[in-house]
C-alpha cells in the first residue's frame, strides 16, 4: 500500500495488523479519486471507519485541507497515527478512537461539516444508509458534499438515496465503489 498521488505521493502506508480490516487496494483507491477529483481545492473529509487511514491521507495529499479519521479499534488507531507521522503534516489530521455514531454526534456538537466522506463499514448496506441519514439529520454535510462508499459486491447500495444523486458506481471484482453527491436536505 502506498499514497498514489499528490503531495505525499509514492510514500508507503502500513496496513492494520490482523484480519479485522481490509485495506483499499491502490488500484481501487486510484479509481475512487479519479471519480471524485482527482485533486481537491481545499475542503474537509471524514473517514468514519478509517482502518489504516489510507483514504484520508490520499485525500489530503490531493489537496484537502483537513481530514477527520474515526475508528474504534486500537490497532487501527495505532496504524493511522504511524501513517500520519509519515506525512510530516500531523496538523492536517484529527484522529478519534470512537464508535462511528458517537463521533457523528460529537461533530454535530462541534459544528464540523464535511465535503468528502469515505464510508467502508464492516456491515455495509444498512449501516451506510443509516449513517448517511444521520449525517443529514445532524447537518454535517456541506452543499455538494460527496460520499464515497466502498463495499463488497453483495451490499447492493441503491441507485436512489433521498437528498443525493448517485454519480458513479463501479465494480472492481469483489469490491464496489458508489459515489453520491449531496443535493441538500429539503427540511433545512
Amino acid at each position: 500500500m502506498r499514497i498514489v498521488a499528490g503531495e505525499f505521493g509514492g510514500r508507503p502506508l502500513k496496513a492494520v495488523p490482523g484480519t479485522a480490516t481490509r485495506p483499499t487496494t491502490d488500484k481501487v483507491k486510484e479509481a475512487m479519486f479519479s471519480m471524485v477529483g482527482p485533486y481537491f481545492d481545499g475542503g474537509t473529509s471524514l473517514d468514519l471507519f478509517a482502518g489504516s487511514g489510507g483514504l484520508s491521507i490520499e485525500g489530503v495529499s490531493r489537496g484537502l485541507d483537513h481530514a477527520y479519521l474515526v475508528d474504534k479499534q486500537f490497532a487501527a488507531i495505532k496504524t493511522i497515527n504511524e501513517n500520519i507521522a509519515m506525512t510530516k503534516a500531523p496538523e492536517r489530521f484529527t484522529v478519534l478512537k470512537r464508535d462511528a455514531r458517537l463521533a457523528l454526534q460529537q461533530f454535530a456538537a462541534d459544528k464540523v461539516v464535511f465535503d468528502v466522506i469515505y464510508l467502508d463499514p464492516p456491515y455495509a448496506k444498512q449501516q451506510i444508509l443509516d449513517d448517511i441519514q444521520m449525517m443529514i439529520d445532524l447537518h454535517l454535510l456541506n452543499e455538494d458534499a460527496i460520499i464515497v462508499a466502498e463495499t463488497d459486491h453483495e451490499a447492493g447500495l441503491p441507485e436512489e438515496v433521498p437528498s443525493f444523486t448517485r454519480t458513479h458506481h463501479k465494480n472492481y471484482g469483489i469490491t464496489e465503489v458508489t459515489v453520491y453527491e449531496y443535493e441538500g436536505s429539503t427540511d433545512q
